[in-house]
């Protein structure tokens, strides 16, 4: 499977040029819906190689994955990462989930909360949301910069920009340190998001995914869609890239997300510890003692 083909696309390192719109949110790639099937083996192929390379992280130990997943409502984050996710050991994954601060949240820096879900080295971490939400929701609604009790800040886009360079700062020092970060924009129509919802509403089984804040918060889809997109114009780099996933199909978002996970723990090029000579040799001796007979 050639992962490459599937991600250059989405993969954005520089967003100098980075413009939303010119990513379209139906796309599959070289996929037509007839292929469906064929993608769907693509990604059981991904989750495969995954898991492989999953096992060799985790028994080097020395590096990590950090996966974050960043979307509207209903873009199909939870199933991306349980439809992927699935073949890892859970002994080294982790996920982490963050809603609204608590008060112990907002009574540290806007990283804190994070900070203590990164994975261990050999591990790796997913966020469902993360500390890119203090330069989307906070900056479509500004108001709840008031409960965060903040010193002096900068005001309008100069906190945005000063906060787009902690991030940068931020993703550069973990690099350094050994966890990849890979970051994801699950890309959904506005017309999917409708859907979506009201296939939350007419199936009762779906029922208990649905929330009127959801409905409420699209009403500023135009502002969320401007936060993303500078956003992703300014913390996208090489080490650490976005890539901005076409949602509207799970089937082929899905596979996008299975190939960049497969990238990002190809570019660590996890090994399996290396044996001595002197452990070969003791090893050799307890072979030789189980076979002997009782």
């Amino acid at each position: 499977m050639q992962f490459t083909k599937v991600l250059k696309p989405y993969r954005v390192t520089d967003g100098k040029k980075f413009r939303l719109k010119d990513h379209d949110p139906k796309d599959t790639g070289r996929f037509d819906r007839e292929d469906a099937d064929e993608a769907k083996e693509l990604l059981a192929e991904g989750v495969g190689m995954l898991s492989e390379l999953h096992e060799r992280l985790y028994a080097e130990d020395k590096a990590s994955a950090l996966f974050v997943f960043q979307a509207m409502d209903a873009a199909g984050k939870d199933g991306a990462i349980k439809h992927v996710m699935t073949g890892l050991n859970p002994q080294g994954c982790q996920v982490s989930s963050f809603k609204s601060p608590s008060s112990a949240d907002l009574d540290h820096d806007y990283l804190w909360r994070c900070q203590r879900e990164l994975p261990e080295r050999g591990r790796i971490g997913i966020f469902n949301r993360s500390y890119y939400e203090e330069v989307l929701v906070v900056r479509v609604h500004p108001e709840y910069l008031a409960q965060q009790r903040l010193p002096e800040k900068p005001s309008g886009d100069d906190l945005w920009e000063e906060r787009y360079r902690q991030i940068r700062q931020f993703e550069r020092y973990l690099t350094a340190n050994g966890t990849r970060v890979t970051k994801f924009f699950l890309n959904v129509s506005k017309e999917e998001q409708r859907r979506r919802f009201l296939e939350r509403i007419d199936k009762e089984a779906k029922n208990w995914k649905f929330s009127s804040s959801d409905v409420k918060e699209r009403g500023y889809w135009k502002d969320y869609m401007a936060a993303y997109e500078a956003m992703i114009a300014a913390t996208a780099s090489e080490e650490s890239p976005w890539y901005v996933v076409p949602a509207d199909n799970k089937w082929f978002s899905r596979l996008v997300v299975a190939a960049a996970a497969v990238d990002t723990l190809q570019r660590i090029d996890p090994k399996f510890p290396k044996v001595s000579a002197a452990k070969k040799a003791e090893l050799a001796s307890y072979r030789k003692a189980l076979l002997a007979k009782d």
